[in-house]
């Protein structure tokens, strides 16, 4: 049985009218949000206590007070963290969100969209990552999955020393840890100044948005 042109209209309009960002897109893309921050000035908290090198975190910018209190903040959005990431990673998989927007990477794709951001003459098309950007979200990724493996290393080194082996000891677990996170703060940084270079896409992370009305 045919579908009648009417039909037919409204199948295409519903598609070209779809949501730029899906609601779990953008209800994880909060949550982690939050999680990062709480578990971003916890750690620096929790690291002024034993630094690494030789500075400390202004106590403006850390989240505790001191160090029993960065802890357990620290270990509660923790599990935000981990659930919400593995919900990411899940539905990203599942859904062809990873498959549609990240893949496939290719090297020359990368250098010609860094000439052209240098240039300032990269564009931006709602719901569509550039070379660039599909680099910098699958290394934000890849330094979550890090950050998590060498926290629960450094938590619970005897319980999870599979983690700890892994990294090359606890010592090594805690330079790892460090490096992820600044990693993660470093592309903060950048998806927050182009974000405030392009306040257009800030609505449908929000709202959600149609593809319909970004071509409009």
């Amino acid at each position: 049985m045919r579908l009648s042109e009417t039909n037919k209209a409204q199948i295409e309009s519903r598609k070209a009218a779809r949501a730029i960002h899906p609601w779990p897109l953008r209800l994880m893309h909060w949550l982690n949000a939050v999680a990062i921050v709480m578990m971003i000035g916890s750690g620096w908290q929790i690291y002024n206590a034993s630094p690494l090198f030789n500075f400390a975190f202004p106590p403006l910018v850390t989240i505790g007070g001191w160090l029993g209190a960065g802890i357990a903040w620290h270990l509660a959005c923790m599990w935000l963290l981990l659930a919400n990431g593995l919900s990411y990673l899940l539905w990203g998989n599942l859904s062809g969100h990873f498959r549609r927007k990240l893949w496939p990477i290719y090297p020359a794709a990368v250098l010609r969209d860094i000439g052209a951001a240098l240039r300032l003459k990269l564009p931006h098309r709602h719901g569509k990552y550039n070379a660039v950007q599909r680099l910098l979200y699958c290394g934000v990724i890849f330094a979550g999955i890090v950050v998590v493996i060498s926290g629960l290393a450094i938590w619970k080194p005897v319980q999870l020393w599979f983690f700890t082996d892994l990294l090359g000891g606890y010592f090594v677990a805690r330079y790892v840890h460090f490096f992820a996170m600044t990693a993660i703060v470093a592309f903060l940084f950048i998806h927050i100044l182009l974000v405030a270079l392009v306040p257009k896409v800030l609505p449908p992370m929000i709202f959600g948005g149609t593809t319909k009305d970004a071509e409009s």
